[in-house]
């Protein structure tokens, strides 16, 4: 039996609990529920100082404790997204999928933390991460954590949905230039040769013509990758490590990287652009498609860096586009914010500038 669930989206002129409590009413309604099992609800980072109003309102209004999320510079559903302004978006979930703390088990745990409260400890913990770093729009201050209907004083919160299977996604926004080649010599953060080559020359290699014609290369949107995983597919799975490129050296044809590298390592070069960004969101919720063999899930959770969105994307969120093509009315909700948690390869880990899709099906 299919299991009920709904969103909705509710901007407004000022933070208030009105907003929360439109937003929840009306996920209910299209829900056709007259009391949720649980409710995930992210408020705009104008709620930070009047969370727990917003909270509680909510919760009354959906007749439920059982309610998870966080602030957030901006929101999103299937249907909508908003960004830089009050607003306020809620699922809600019927009976047959539960949603809340998570068992010692390894199952994906949806993971939201303010800034210092994401320690490399509770990072490492088990269970595969997904969520967002919670702050207000300029990442300078932290945001709000709450979990069955409270505010969490730690500023951190995880929770399982129980019952059902999680597909975890990401998708890094980077355009790979190259195949993955195995690098040969370093020193210390220069990377001197791969792939019987000098890094230098490898990269003017991988370089559109245009770029690899001018007079001073791009390094803010150039990147290398470290992947971490064996097997054809892990650049496609976002398994990988991004490094910023800090100067490329005419002398001896090096590369200085951000981080230093080990000879045997392998290695492919990047580039973030419009374009790659979205073959590369894509990319990853085909492979989930495929993981889940075709079916259209129960629900979807995403998760998005300020940095894409609409805003880089020149007006349309083309992530978000993407999901709902593929996925066209599952019910879909998530908040854009200044970094992401997310389960790579080595572990969980903080991210940018990348998107996060957590398809739920029930069991």
């Amino acid at each position: 039996m299919p299991i009920a669930v709904a969103t909705a989206l509710i901007r407004g002129l000022d933070p208030l609990p009105e907003l929360a409590v439109s937003a929840v009413s009306l996920a209910l309604e299209r829900a056709r529920l007259a009391h949720p099992h649980s409710v995930v609800l992210f408020l705009s980072s104008e709620f930070v100082h009047s969370a727990h109003g917003a909270l509680a309102a909510a919760s009354r209004a959906a007749n439920c404790l059982n309610v998870w999320g966080c602030t957030a510079p901006g929101l999103l559903t299937e249907q909508d997204a908003s960004i830089d302004e009050p607003a306020a978006c809620a699922m809600v979930i019927g009976e047959g999928l539960a949603l809340g703390p998570p068992g010692a088990g390894d199952a994906a745990r949806l993971s939201l933390a303010v800034p210092s409260a994401a320690t490399p400890i509770w990072l490492s913990g088990p269970g595969g991460r997904f969520g967002l770093i919670s702050t207000d729009a300029g990442a300078q201050q932290p945001g709000r954590v709450w979990a069955h209907g409270a505010n969490q004083a730690e500023g951190r919160a995880s929770a399982s949905f129980n019952g059902a299977r999680t597909m975890v996604g990401v998708a890094r926004g980077i355009r790979a230039l190259s195949e993955a080649q195995s690098i040969d010599a370093v020193d210390g953060y220069d990377l001197l040769r791969l792939n019987n080559q000098f890094a230098y020359n490898s990269l003017l290699r991988a370089l559109p013509p245009d770029l690899r014609e001018a007079e001073r290369l791009p390094l803010n949107q150039l990147f290398a990758g470290e992947v971490t995983e064996s097997g054809d597919d892990a650049i496609a799975r976002g398994r990988y490590r991004v490094l910023p490129l800090i100067s490329v050296n005419h002398d001896d044809r090096s590369v200085t990287l951000g981080q230093r590298l080990k000879p045997g390592s392998r290695l492919f070069w990047g580039m973030r652009s419009t374009i790659g960004a979205e073959e590369d969101m894509r990319r990853m919720v085909d492979l989930l498609a495929l993981d889940g063999g075709g079916a259209t899930p129960d629900l979807g959770v995403m998760f998005s860096c300020m940095g894409r969105g609409p805003y880089f994307y020149g007006g349309e969120d083309r992530d978000l586009a993407i999901v709902r093509s593929r996925y066209p009315g599952m019910p879909l909700i998530g908040a854009y914010g200044a970094g992401q948690i997310a389960p790579l390869y080595e572990g969980n880990a903080l991210i940018q500038n990348s998107a996060l899709l957590a398809l739920v099906s029930a069991k």
